[in-house]
């Protein structure tokens, strides 16, 4: 194995990829960031060895969807979200495998550390954003065993539960009618979203309902 490598999810992967760009005479402003778990991840070139489920889980918790704008008493946090699209994976896909439904709860999992935009201030930003988020989405991918690239039938189907997410938050708390988020998002065609009710909780019970699903998919994964 090269040095500097080690492996994660069956692959070889880089410990530290900063120091690469250092060794090219390539100049490095600062593009980390410091976890509460000790972790210093490089965000220009994340290596899977800095990523840490508890700092995901922390840092989608205290993440806003929608600008913070929605009703209740704490915001509707990207760890809410990412528990509510794995969830409706089970009205698109009842026996779709356990990787790809913890693929669905990590789907916005860079957001830990760039943050949720909304979809107009992503079409302002440009490619920057979508690259960035894509390196992101790999590292942590092979962090926890998932391809880096998902299947385009497995993307198909998280993206339809990322859809129905959308609706019933836009609907439900961030004030739009039926008819406008009809209009942005699609209707959704699922048969029963009756059972899904979005009342935003404290961050950190978030995060412990988001680690806890984490454990029951990765410890399926694990076992076959």
């Amino acid at each position: 194995m090269p040095p500097g490598r080690v492996w994660l999810g069956g692959l070889a992967c880089p410990v530290r990829q900063a120091s690469t760009r250092r060794k090219r005479g390539m100049p490095v402003a600062r593009a980390w960031q410091r976890m509460l778990s000790g972790r210093r991840l490089d965000l220009l070139d994340p290596a899977p060895l800095d990523i840490e489920i508890e700092d995901i889980a922390h840092g989608l918790a205290f993440v806003a969807r929608w600008n913070g704008q929605t009703a209740g008493d704490y915001p509707y946090s990207v760890a809410e979200h990412s528990l509510l699209v794995e969830a409706l994976l089970d009205l698109i896909d009842p026996k779709l495998d356990h990787r790809w439904r913890l693929a669905a709860l990590l789907h916005d999992a860079p957001e830990y550390v760039i943050g949720d935009m909304i979809s107009p201030v992503k079409a302002a930003v440009g490619p920057a954003y979508k690259a960035m988020d894509e390196r992101l989405t790999a590292a942590i991918h092979i962090r926890f065993g998932l391809p880096a690239a998902l299947p385009a039938v497995v993307k198909k189907k998280i993206k339809r539960a990322d859809k129905i997410s959308a609706w019933l938050e836009a609907t439900e708390i961030a004030g739009f009618s039926r008819q406008e988020a009809d209009r942005f998002f699609g209707a959704p065609r699922a048969a029963d979203l009756t059972r899904f009710t979005l009342t935003p909780r404290p961050p950190m019970a978030v995060k412990s309902a988001f680690l806890a699903r984490f454990a029951v998919l990765e410890g399926a994964v694990r076992t076959g």
